[in-house]
């Protein structure tokens, strides 16, 4: 797959795989003991699964390519390079690429003693693939 953005596509994310349909890559960008800071890239159809971050929140910098994430109980949100999404601690949500394009974001989150992350059910692929 072509990188869609200037960032390194990173490795294939096989940490995290079984939290994602499609496959993903991770390249780790920056951080220290009070921020993580990683290019995530998605190859197209790939998502994550519905997840919390508990005591943080999670800043996504659309980089690449087009996708989308979605809050629970709101519409998803289309986003393409430029693009910003605040997700704020304790919030049920998903992202990852379109249907047909790949996608990529520099994810943000501040790390905090007691934070984690909490992986729940695969987005619903109906509903996902109306997205393209």
């Amino acid at each position: 797959m072509e990188n869609p953005s200037a960032f390194p596509m990173g490795k294939p994310n096989d940490a995290y795989a079984q939290y994602f349909e499609g496959q993903s890559y991770l390249a780790p960008l920056a951080g220290d003991d009070q921020v993580n800071v990683a290019n995530v890239t998605f190859e197209p159809g790939c998502t994550n699964h519905w997840h919390i971050h508990h005591g943080v929140c999670q800043i996504l910098l659309a980089v690449g390519g087009r996708g989308y994430y979605q809050i629970e109980g709101q519409e998803p949100v289309e986003l393409k390079p430029g693009d910003v999404a605040y997700i704020p601690p304790e919030t049920k949500h998903w992202h990852g690429a379109a249907p047909t394009e790949a996608f990529a974001h520099v994810a943000i989150m501040p790390k905090k003693e007691g934070a984690s992350n909490e992986w729940l059910e695969p987005v619903d692929e109906e509903a996902y693939k109306k997205l393209a």
